[in-house]
């Protein structure tokens, strides 16, 4: 046989396939390197995590996972921060998917909610540079510039008193596009035809408020104002507002009623809300009408009262208003005021506008994504006395059983008992549980399920304001808290809040899981995981959560707890209290992106 030779090697050939491969290992190194301890690395890490949240969002599979998977861990992995470009994220009000619905009425400005499996499951940072919140009550004239770094405002209404940046702080003169000179001055000048300061008013809601600068102004007169706005151009303005310690949440009054119960406000205030009060048939007036109290008082000042090339709409403003028996009080200037009757209405008159009282079926407080009515509510559809001047005065309404409440079958006893149950509570939260409650690192409150009020009735002596909330799947009791003098409005916890992120001290929360569970059922509507994520989103850091509720779901929460990132501690329930409860508090850790 012939031999057959064998392939001659290459030393050349594989020392160059040796060093290739060994020079593209050391490239390697070098590149983590970089990555991993400089900051090149950050941009590469945030599309990365961009990726994976989009992911959660994109694929309902993918958050129904990892929700799951979190609620199945005794000790869960933490939830990754979101990318910082959500730092001011509000899924309810995000401008690129409410950007493609009708402009028809404003729709597209109003709630529109992301489904919870399409929201990326991740944690909310705060901005670059984030202090620790100006504390009350010097926050109501100044907040730290980097907590919202947004010149928009400032700029283009800093001549009007509004804001103005002063090295590392928005400061606040406290004017307004109608009150230039200071809205104290403002105050002075309606004083003169509506009786302030006197406890007879109590409750008021200012539309499209600006930095909300009125309603900070009517703490004096010990007026507690809610103020709304939407989001739009400015961006911030209800963000500024509630970094100023003034009660106010995003809104839009377009298609549907506002989230109140009908004669929630002893006093409505618009200043250049433009708000377009007589179009489709004064339905936004109506909304208006339904929402403001017997005997209560309407402000407008700005267009269309006596406005230059505004003269019919103003004649039509005066005629729906004369068409509901309003009495105009005085027009100043540019402010006009009026007093709404105490009785019954004119209707049904003859008027130009069509308007007809609203049919027996309608509830008038029925006001979570209900539709607007072109009709009026009288005052014989509300069981129980509302008028202003013939419910109590302030603060002696904070603790008598309003009638609204008997007429819901609350019997005076239950009212009294809960009234009594939350002063030994909060008593018990001061004093064994060392929370901040009363010193000024809280300011803005909310309850979660308040029921009726009785938590906010507890802490009406500290320096703080509360936000009473309460789901409409449950009692609709957020009459009875704004006949307390107290404010509140209705909300899903199943869906996010309309507020910014950051911005309330202090979130309680008694049954939590009943916020998630179906009524009369345990099936779940939503989950809790979602829930505490939310939480988070509007909690400010070094913020506390109090939570009561059976020790099974304590435990649970306190797992749930780590994956949100807050340090918590359970307790025993007071020792005045019946039931089966524990406390968990929990405190938001001050953490930042890298």
């Amino acid at each position: 046989m012939g031999n057959v030779d064998s392939p001659k090697r290459n030393p050349g050939r594989q020392w160059k396939l040796l060093d290739i491969v060994t020079g593209l290992f050391f490239c390697l190194v070098i590149l983590f390197f970089i990555l991993v301890f400089t900051p090149f690395g950050d941009p590469m890490a945030e599309t990365g995590r961009q990726a994976l949240l989009a992911s959660s969002s994109s694929d309902p599979k993918q958050h129904q996972k990892l929700v799951a998977a979190i609620e199945s861990e005794e000790h869960p992995q933490r939830i990754e921060s979101c990318p910082a470009a959500a730092a001011d994220h509000m899924p309810c009000e995000d401008p690129r998917r409410n950007s493609q619905m009708s402009r028809e009425m404003n729709y597209y400005r109003e709630r529109h909610c992301p489904k919870p499996d399409e929201t990326p499951l991740c944690l909310i940072p705060p901005p670059k540079g984030y202090k620790v919140s100006v504390h009350w009550p010097e926050s109501l004239h100044k907040i730290w510039y980097a907590n919202m770094p947004h010149n928009k405002i400032a700029e283009r209404k800093g001549h009007q008193g509004w804001m103005k940046k002063e090295g590392p702080y928005f400061i606040f003169p406290g004017g307004g596009t109608m009150f230039p000179d200071g809205a104290e001055q403002y105050i002075d000048k309606l004083a003169q035809y509506i009786p302030f300061g006197r406890g007879i008013l109590r409750t008021a809601l200012d539309m499209g408020c600006g930095v909300a600068s009125f309603g900070g102004a009517l703490l004096s007169q010990d007026i507690l104002a809610i103020s709304f706005a939407p989001r739009d151009s400015h961006k911030s303005q209800i963000q500024f507002a509630l970094e100023r310690g003034i009660p106010a949440f995003v809104a839009m009054l377009g298609t549907r009623r506002l989230p109140f119960p009908a004669f929630s406000f002893d006093m409505v205030h618009c200043s250049r809300c433009l708000i377009p009060f007589t179009a489709y048939n004064a339905t936004y007036f109506m909304e208006v009408d339904r929402m403001l109290r017997p005997g209560g008082y309407l402000v407008i000042s700005g267009p269309p009262v006596q406005w230059s090339k505004q003269d019919k709409e103003w004649a039509d403003l005066q005629a729906v208003a004369k068409s509901l028996c309003y009495e105009l009080i005085a027009v100043d200037g540019n402010t006009a005021v009026w007093k709404k009757p105490d009785g019954d209405s004119c209707l049904p008159n003859q008027n130009e506008f069509g308007l007809e009282l609203c049919g027996g079926s309608d509830d008038p407080s029925s006001a979570w994504y209900f539709p607007l009515k072109k009709c009026v509510v009288g005052p014989a559809s509300i069981k129980g006395e509302s008028a202003v001047g013939k419910i109590p005065q302030w603060p002696d309404r904070l603790t008598k059983p309003p009638s609204r409440a008997i007429v819901r079958n609350t019997r005076i006893d239950v009212f009294e008992a809960d009234t009594k149950q939350w002063a030994r509570r909060v008593s018990y939260y001061k004093e064994s549980l060392n929370l901040k409650l009363g010193t000024s690192a809280v300011r803005n409150i909310m309850d979660m399920n308040a029921l009726y009020g009785g938590f906010a009735a507890a802490l009406i002596s500290d320096p703080v304001w509360v936000m009473n909330v309460v789901p409409p799947h449950m009692s609709l009791t957020l009459d009875i808290i704004y006949d307390r003098g107290l404010i509140g409005v209705y909300h899903n916890w199943c869906e996010p809040f309309s507020t910014y992120p950051r911005t309330y001290d202090f979130i309680h929360v008694a049954g939590i899981e009943s916020l998630t569970k179906q009524p009369g059922s345990d099936k779940s509507r939503c989950s809790l995981v979602d829930l505490m994520v939310e939480m988070d989103r509007i909690l400010r850091p070094e913020g506390t959560v109090v939570i009561r509720d059976t020790p099974e779901i304590i435990n649970k929460l306190s797992g749930l707890a780590h994956a949100v990132r807050w340090t918590t501690t359970v307790h025993d329930k007071e020792p005045e209290s019946h039931g089966r409860e524990k406390i968990l508090v929990a405190v938001k850790s001050f953490w930042t992106l890298r």
